[in-house]
């Protein structure tokens, strides 16, 4: 680095120190003292800075070397080994208020209470003398349902990730604050496996009893929603409110739909709809007053991003975004979306308010209408088809979709994967209680449902074809209008949902599965082979009430 840059990074900080030092967010930290964090234990900290805005966010991220701006004005930023969620590096508290409740299984992994204890010290004396990042906001647009959150970081970025992520409260607002729970992210901090009883020196651990998580070893951002959607996840049955991990939209009348579906499946492409008004893109509940999302903003995967198929999401990623992973060009720092070099699952957050037809706040009504997706890669599930309510109770606690060669190490063909209740990795308690929960709130308020196969037809992955995003988009729009309630059905033979005869707009025999392969037996072949590998999942839940159970294919 040459004099000249030197000097002008030094100004750089120079000037963004004097805007933060005079900021009335830090009013907070009085005499070197931050009351709102040494109840946590932080003590001797540096630099504390209180609920910045967007600009100065991204300013002391890009002084900090923690990304750069890309040519659409969004920060894009490279988070090392981790590019995702890392399950194996979850665990939650073994305490005795939880411990009967939480179904421990292996995404629901015990630490012991002591162990917890002794790397949150081990976290608290890394984090001295450095600068920390705090987000004050809330969980849950609905306010009869809302949860203060606060979010602790080591990194800018990340503090841009949760204020464009979670709901972003009023300056009156912050005055009253109180945070329900805390989450303490600090990348920089590594666990070590033999002190702490933990995998690797990644973790991300939750305390109920606390209402903590602690976070080190990852800089994915990813891994701070997904801890706290968890928690939402647990606490939000005690209210009667039904979590989702889903996407919702509306039309123009206030009729609500919801989208499950596991990554992949087009959640967030299928609800971000030009033609109806956003809710949001992946979690929500379902309460006896309606449907709120718990966020305020989107996180979307931009692997083969396109302006023509995702126009609102295109537009979506400028100044304020954050890109993960993305590869940039090197002189005009252009991204380019169909660079998977560093991982297929490049993502960016952005606020909702940057769709432009999005719901604020984001509440909807009951729904009408609620879309399961699945990528079906053995292409044999038709790629629309309505269920009963108990066929819904049981796609929804199998949660299918599958994974293809090249999106992870080690897979040459498709795998089924089943996912319960299409967010497993994140659901405290049994699938049977969100089960049940979905049962009673279907039949209450009259939802029907539909099972839409967005992966393949005419043959299975390497073979056949992914439907085209407009076909999927013409029949989940015919399922929305209720075109499809003056259509007439045929049980598949093998699956047993209701296969419509027609679908306007779409031609008649790709709702066939088995008229799209040129061999028929062939189908009924890799037919019966998934729908042994439904049953042989579902055995788990053997203790499902037998109107559901009997939902289950035939082979």
């Amino acid at each position: 680095m040459n004099s000249k840059t030197q000097k002008r990074e030094s100004l750089a900080r120079k000037n963004l120190n004097g805007v933060y030092q005079n900021s009335s967010q830090d009013r907070n930290q009085i005499n070197g003292k931050t009351p709102g964090l040494e109840s946590l234990g932080l003590k001797n900290l540096g630099q504390v800075y209180w609920n910045l805005p967007v600009p100065q966010l991204i300013e002391h991220s890009i002084v900090s070397q923690e990304g750069i701006l890309a040519s659409n004005g969004a920060l894009c930023v490279n988070t090392g080994k981790y590019t995702g969620r890392s399950p194996k590096d979850k665990f939650i508290v073994d305490e005795p208020s939880i411990h009967d409740e939480i179904d421990w299984n292996t995404v629901n992994v015990p630490i012991a209470s002591d162990k917890f204890d002794l790397l949150y010290k081990r976290m608290l004396a890394y984090i001295q003398g450095k600068n920390l990042y705090v987000f004050d906001g809330y969980v849950g647009a609905d306010p009869n349902y809302q949860l203060s959150v606060r979010v602790i970081n080591e990194l800018a970025s990340h503090n841009l990730f949760v204020h464009q992520m979670f709901l972003r409260p009023t300056a009156e607002e912050l005055k009253t604050h109180h945070p329900d729970f805390t989450v303490i992210s600090v990348p920089g901090f590594q666990g070590d496996p033999d002190i702490d009883g933990i995998n690797s020196e990644a973790f991300i651990v939750l305390s109920f009893e606390k209402r903590l998580v602690l976070i080190g070893g990852t800089h994915y951002a990813g891994e701070m929603k997904k801890s706290v959607f968890s928690f939402m996840n647990y606490i939000m049955t005690k209210r009667n409110v039904l979590p989702m991990h889903c996407s919702a939209n509306m039309d123009q009348d206030g009729n609500t739909a919801l989208f499950f579906g596991l990554s992949g499946t087009g959640k967030t492409t299928l609800s971000a709809d030009p033609i109806r008004h956003l809710i949001g893109d992946d979690e929500h509940g379902w309460s006896d007053l309606g449907t709120f999302n718990f966020e305020g903003g989107c996180y979307a995967k931009t692997i083969r991003l396109s302006k023509e198929n995702e126009p609102q999401i295109w537009e979506a990623i400028r100044f304020g975004a954050m890109l993960e992973n993305v590869v940039l060009d090197e002189n005009t720092r252009v991204p380019d979306y169909d660079d998977g070099s560093l991982t297929e699952n490049t993502r960016v957050a952005y606020p909702v308010e940057h769709i432009p037809n999005c719901v604020i706040p984001s509440i909807g009504g009951h729904p009408k209408t609620v879309i399961f997706l699945t990528a079906d890669a053995f292409g044999v599930l038709p790629p629309i088809a309505k269920l009963t309510h108990r066929q819904a109770i049981y796609h929804f606690m199998s949660g299918y979709t599958s994974k293809v060669a090249g999106t992870e190490r080690g897979i040459t063909e498709p795998q089924a994967t089943f996912s319960a209740c299409f967010g497993q990795p994140f659901l405290p308690l049994s699938a049977t209680v969100y089960g049940k929960m979905l049962y009673e709130k279907l039949v209450k308020f009259d939802a029907t449902v539909y099972l839409v196969n967005t992966g393949w037809t005419g043959g299975p992955y390497g073979i056949g074809s992914r439907i085209k995003l407009p076909l999927t988009r013409a029949m989940i729009s015919a399922a929305l209008s209720g075109k499809l309630d003056r259509v007439a059905f045929h049980h598949h033979p093998i699956f047993k949902i209701l296969v419509p005869e027609i679908v306007p707009g779409v031609e008649r025999d790709i709702l066939d599965p088995q008229k799209t392969w040129s061999d028929p037996a062939a189908y009924e072949q890799q037919a019966k082979a998934l729908a042994k590998r439904f049953v042989e999942n579902f055995k788990q839940f053997h203790q499902a009430p037998l109107e559901i159970l009997e939902a289950a294919p035939v082979f």
